[in-house]
């Protein structure tokens, strides 16, 4: 993942084909090693493609999704209703004299006086 992670951002930063070069040297400047087979893999896996179609492509196939029983719209239903149940309840805060029964950070007992 950081080697694309890395691929992305160069091309982010307006290079268009990053070679495993300049991946190499922008982790190098992270200081982080690289797998030499990995990156030649991604970088040969990606050479002469449009990283942006790549991207929808595979946003596309992160949408599909299933399940059973009352479908999307009773679970989003379930959901609000959940999130609308839920009621957050502040810790209540006690005051405490710092001072107070303790020692000052002088050593000295009951704490608060002359030092």
């Amino acid at each position: 993942m950081r080697h694309l992670a890395v691929y992305l951002m160069l091309v982010i930063g307006g290079n268009a084909a990053p070679t495993a070069e300049d991946v190499t040297t922008a982790l190098a400047a992270a200081g982080v090693e690289v797998d030499a087979e990995r990156l030649a893999t991604l970088i040969t896996e990606l050479e002469g493609k449009d990283i942006n179609e790549l991207i929808e492509l595979g946003s596309k196939k992160l949408m599909v999704g299933g399940g059973g029983g009352g479908g999307a719209a009773a679970g989003a239903a379930a959901t609000t209703e959940a999130v609308a149940e839920v009621k957050v309840e502040k810790p209540k805060e006690e005051e405490v004299d710092a001072l107070a029964g303790g020692m000052d950070m002088f050593g000295g007992e009951g704490g608060g006086g002359d030092y």
